[in-house]
Order: structure tokens, then C-alpha cells, then sequence
């Protein structure tokens, strides 16, 4: 692709939306500009520190805002609690926990993330001092557990910041231990003996975005010493980061969800701001289709009642903290949507652990200059790998709608297409059972991670399509490469989405579409059309929830905290509901979720008319 006279690619993206029912959208990859070398290096690295997201002039601002601003000034003071809480704990040690050093990384990078902020505003020796035998202690260790490389990568961003915030104030030798760490633990390992492709570095998911980025933190602290290392580490990160950041385009959907939405563009964040402080320019990375799109993606997943629309391996509710995260979307957009004032005013004492970020984080809210923006939309779309539909009301009675397609097969997904959640007056009616602890499934020997057809993976509730708000035919799990595209989508009063079914499943069916309208201000209806085959055996219309289930001559009856939600079928197809109880669940293994159970409506395959089946159940308020 031709560049730009300012040296930034044309960031276009060729966006082939295939409908195909078989395959998700073909994309082609956006390229970033990449004039890395040994003399680029020398010629355009910022020679004072701090150079790593913070500059003297981002640093004045921030000194400035804490003494003006009462967003600035509440943050701060929380950084400062932090910090000083840090100072009663014990250094930390190399401890595993299920092959991983993650946990102890991710600590270390907090721990910068506080101390450092704080001795970057007051030059406090306490905090210096603390830095010092932080940095010692963990550059002592023997690796940093490079068999799972997002500890490296976690732990040398946080050695890198270390550095560059007290640049010039640390004692030599524990500059000169933490920079060959950085060379020999952090920067080497990435670099395989025998000359082959480092994988890492070229992955489609969160883990191309902070190893990348971990690692180019380490590479701008060592630049000096190691400028060939360095550059050619820099060089190959600009070359790989696109094979991540096109899972944003068209319209900015984070195919694995909200959760790590948050983990993947926190560091691509953190890294375009290192790519501005150190070198002035961010290589196009804002540029790429999708991406600055993607911070409306993130704040449209916040449901009313406080948790997400926790499709794939997402968690369930959101921190009552203000997302930094969205700060920097602010600051560089001035949309208020993404500036999350009263969160981030919230008193700093109640504000517990700051997320490991949010010292970095201080430097884009005092950039934020906010001009309005576009508001939120009532009804929201975005296509790709895994593609969602949201619709929401008025805040009188907290509507949200979110509905999605995709394939089990993507990065952290679920065998959940054509599932749904839906809330209102805060309470949420129909559930996503959202994710589970890794761990506690690793240390039994479980096969988590396989996407194959038959993995163990699919056998968990929180995994396959019996746990999901879908629809399940002969009893089957779905097809994992099957894709179920976003085919229609219409804004407006009454908003509607539909996704094509088809694929996942297989043979099992010849097709199948779903189709979501928000009819009314506190209603939704969902339709579903199948064509049969004859081996299509058995139809199963599924519904998740915690609510008390009361079966009613044309549906049921939903209970919970207070509310009622009536469930009607309008079909004329014969049909048997049933309430299934999940709790305890079915395995093991299972998330044990209180109150949990699935609403079966059994829907006659002989009911079908030359194949065709129509379905259509209304969900709106009670009274």
C-alpha cells in the first residue's frame, strides 16, 4: 500500500463480507508503516525521559490537572493509596501457579503503575527506594517464564516503565541488572535459536497485542545498548500487530468479547501512546479500520444493570470504577460517551485496587478535552468473526438487547451463536452463563483450549449451545466452523437483526434464520424460520435464566427481584415448554451459577409445512 507524505500507511481495509453461511468474513490485512531500522532508531528517538506514554509536556499537564481538576485530583489521590499500600507489602517472589508466573507480572506491573505515577508528580524517595528493590527483586529471578509469554511480556513492560519513569535516579547497577534483564529475559527468548518466526508476534488474538507490546516497551528502554536488537524487534512487532488489530474492522466488534476488549487494547492503547511519546508518530495504528470504532463497541456492552453483554469467555459485571481505558478514546475524540466522570469521581478510598494500568492511564484523562460527541445509538451493529446486534431504550426502564452470530471456533468463543441477553428495569431476564476460572479447570488435566469438533471444552454448560439462549437441533452440538452471519439489520423505533443459522447445524437441518425486533419500548420478539430435512428429528428453542419459571397456557411467566416478564409463543405450531434446573449444574466441572435453568420449548419437526417451520415467542413486561 502506498504511504501517506507524513509517513502513516493508508490504513484501508478491504472488507469482503462473504453471507456465506460456511465461512466468516474474509478480510484482508491493514498494513502500518514500518521505516524501523538501526538508523531510524538513532535518528527519531526522543533522547529525554520520561519517553514511555509519559513526556515532560504530558507530565506537566498531569501536574497541572491534579491541582485543577477534580477527576485529575480524585485519580491521583487513589494512585496515591495505592502506592503507599504497596509500601507495607513484601517484595515479590518468583511463585507459580499452574506453570504461570502471570499473577506475579501482572502485580509487578501494578506495582510500577502506582509507585512510579506518584514519583513521576512528587519525586518521593519512598516511592524511588520502593521502585529500586522492586525492580532488583524481580530481575533476580531466573526467567520470567518465557513457556507462557504473556508473563514476560507483562513483567518487561513493567521493568521498561520502571526505568524510564525514575530514568536517571535508580543506582547504576540496578539500572545496568534490570536492562540486561530486559536484553536476556525479556527481548532473547523471543528470538528463536534457530532463526524460524517468533508465532507470538503474528497471532490473531489478545496475545499478539501484549507480548507485542510488552516486548517494544523492553526494546525502547534497551535502545541504546541494543540498538539492532531494538530496532528489529520494533520492526517485526509493526510487521505482526495488524494480524490482531484487523479483528476490530468493520465496525469495531472485539471478537472475544468485552473482557478482552479490555486486556488486547489495554496494551495496543499503551503501546500506541509509547509509539507517540518515543517517536512522535503511532504508525498508523489509530488508523486501522475498526479500531477507534471499537471503544463504542466496549461502552454499548455495559448493560444498565451493571454487567455485560458477556458473549465468549467475557466476565460478567463491570467494575463500579471509570474505565481509563475509555479515557483515551475520549482524549483523542472529545466524545463525552467514553469519558466516564462520575465513575471516575467516585471517592478515591472506595475505589479498592486500581486496575494495573491506570498509572499509565492518568496521562490520557489529562489530555481529555471533551466537545459533546454523537451520543449513544439505540440501535447498534458490528460485523466481522463474531458479529452482535444491540438495542436499547430509554433509561426510565433500562432496555438492553444484545444478540450475536459467529462460530465457536473464534478465539475464546462459545458454541452460542444465534444466543441473546435481555434486561429490564435492571434485572437481567435472559443470561449468557458468561465464563469460568482457567485454572480450575487446567489443574484437573481438562483440555480447555482445543476447538476442535469433539474437544472437552464443548462438554462445559459455559462452552456448548445447551448453555446458551439459542436454538438446538437432534440434541447436537453446534458445527464449530460454522459461521452465523449478521443478514439484516434495521435501526429506527423498532430495530430488528437477524443472523443466519445455517451452518452450525450441518447436516442436521437445511436452514435456519433468527431474527430479533424490538417491537415496543419494553418488549422484544424473536423469530425463528427453519427449513427441515429429514434428518432433522428434533427442534429445541432454549431460553437461560435465574428467574422463577411459572408454565402458562401460551408460555410462561418470569419472576425475579420484584419484577414479572411474560414469555408468549405466537406460533401455530404445536408445542411443549419445560423448565430444566441447572443448579447444581449437570458436570463437575460446570460454573455452579444459583438459581440457574433453561426453558425448553419442544417445537414439532412434523408441525413443519413442506419443511417450512415458522416459531415466534414475544418477551415483554409483566404486570
Amino acid at each position: 500500500m502506498k504511504k501517506n507524505d507524513i509517513g502513516l500507511s493508508v490504513l484501508t481495509i478491504v472488507c469482503m463480507v462473504l453471507f456465506n453461511a460456511s465461512a466468516a468474513p474474509a478480510v484482508v490485512l491493514p498494513e502500518l508503516d514500518n521505516p524501523m531500522s538501526v538508523e531510524y532508531l538513532g535518528e527519531h528517538l526522543a533522547a529525554e525521559h520520561p519517553r514511555l506514554v509519559y513526556t515532560p509536556a504530558i507530565l506537566a499537564d498531569l501536574k497541572a490537572g491534579i491541582g485543577t481538576d477534580p477527576v485529575l485530583e480524585n485519580l491521583y489521590a487513589a494512585v496515591r493509596l495505592n502506592g503507599d499500600q504497596i509500601l507495607e507489602e513484601p517484595l515479590l517472589k518468583r511463585k507459580m501457579v499452574d506453570r504461570r508466573l502471570l499473577g506475579v507480572s501482572r502485580e509487578m506491573l501494578y506495582r510500577v503503575n502506582m509507585l512510579g505515577v506518584v514519583y513521576l508528580v512528587e519525586g518521593d524517595p519512598l516511592m524511588l527506594e520502593r521502585l529500586n528493590e522492586e525492580v532488583l527483586a524481580v530481575c533476580a529471578f531466573r526467567d520470567w517464564n518465557p513457556s507462557h509469554f504473556l508473563d514476560v511480556a507483562e513483567m518487561s513492560m513493567a521493568v521498561a516503565l520502571a526505568l524510564d519513569w525514575t530514568d536517571g535516579h535508580l543506582p547504576d547497577t540496578t539500572v545496568e541488572s534490570a536492562k540486561t534483564a530486559l536484553i536476556e529475559k525479556g527481548l532473547r527468548p523471543s528470538w528463536p535459536e534457530d532463526g524460524s518466526q517468533w508465532s507470538r508476534a503474528f497471532g490473531e488474538n489478545n496475545w499478539n497485542q501484549v507480548c507485542n507490546g510488552g516486548l517494544i516497551a523492553a526494546a525502547i528502554a534497551v535502545a541504546e545498548e541494543e540498538p539492532e536488537l531494538a530496532s528489529k524487534t520494533i520492526h517485526r512487532a509493526l510487521e505482526g500487530m495488524p494480524h490482531a488489530l484487523v479483528q476490530y474492522a468493520p465496525d469495531g466488534v472485539y471478537p472475544e468479547g468485552s473482557t478482552y476488549w479490555g486486556y488486547g487494547t489495554g496494551f495496543s492503547v499503551v503501546t500506541l501512546a509509547m509509539f507517540e511519546s518515543a517517536f512522535g508518530t503511532d504508525f498508523g495504528m489509530a488508523a486501522v479500520p475498526g479500531f477507534m470504532e471499537s471503544a463504542m463497541f466496549r461502552v454499548l456492552c455495559n448493560a444498565p444493570s451493571g454487567m455485560y453483554f458477556n458473549f465468549a469467555d467475557c466476565g460478567d459485571r463491570r467494575s463500579e470504577n471509570g474505565d481509563i481505558l475509555l479515557a483515551w478514546f475520549a482524549a483523542k475524540t472529545g466524545n463525552s460517551v467514553f469519558f466516564e466522570r462520575d465513575r471516575l469521581l467516585r471517592p478515591a478510598r472506595e475505589m479498592g485496587k486500581l486496575n494495573r494500568i491506570d498509572g499509565v492511564g492518568l496521562a490520557w484523562v489529562s489530555q481529555v478535552t471533551e466537545n459533546g460527541g454523537a451520543g449513544l445509538p439505540s440501535a447498534w451493529k458490528g460485523d466481522g468473526e463474531n458479529p452482535i446486534a444491540i438495542f436499547t431504550g430509554e433509561s426510565s426502564n433500562g432496555y438492553y438487547f444484545g444478540g450475536k452470530g459467529g462460530k465457536a471456533t473464534t478465539s475464546h468463543g462459545n458454541m452460542d451463536a444465534g444466543s441473546f441477553v435481555f434486561e429490564l428495569n435492571g434485572v437481567r431476564w435472559v443470561i449468557d452463563p458468561g465464563n469460568q476460572s482457567y485454572n480450575a479447570l487446567e489443574k484437573t488435566g481438562f483440555n480447555l483450549w482445543s476447538r476442535s469438533q469433539n474437544s472437552e471444552r464443548w462438554t462445559l454448560l459455559t462452552k456448548n449451545n445447551f448453555g446458551h439462549s439459542t436454538v438446538t437441533v437432534n440434541d447436537e452440538p453446534f458445527v464449530v466452523d460454522g459461521f452465523a452471519p449478521l443478514i439484516d439489520f434495521k435501526e429506527g423505533e423498532q430495530p430488528e437483526a437477524a443472523f443466519d443459522l445455517s451452518a452450525v447445524y450441518g447436516k442436521n437441518i437445511k436452514s435456519a434464520t433468527r431474527r430479533f425486533i424490538k417491537d415496543g419500548p419494553a418488549s422484544l420478539i424473536i423469530q425463528d424460520r427453519f427449513q427441515t430435512l429429514e434428518t432433522t428429528r428434533k427442534i429445541v428453542w432454549q431460553l437461560m435464566t435465574t428467574a422463577e419459571v411459572e408454565p402458562t397456557e401460551d408460555g410462561a411467566v418470569l419472576r425475579q427481584d420484584g419484577q414479572t416478564l411474560n414469555l408468549k409463543i405466537r406460533s401455530q405450531s404445536q408445542w411443549t415448554l419445560s423448565v430444566v434446573s441447572l443448579d447444581p449444574p449437570p458436570l463437575r466441572l460446570d460454573r455452579q451459577i444459583d438459581g440457574l435453568k433453561r426453558i425448553e420449548i419442544n417445537i414439532p419437526v412434523s408441525s413443519a409445512v413442506d419443511g417450512a417451520l415458522d416459531f415466534e415467542v414475544r418477551l415483554t413486561e409483566g404486570k
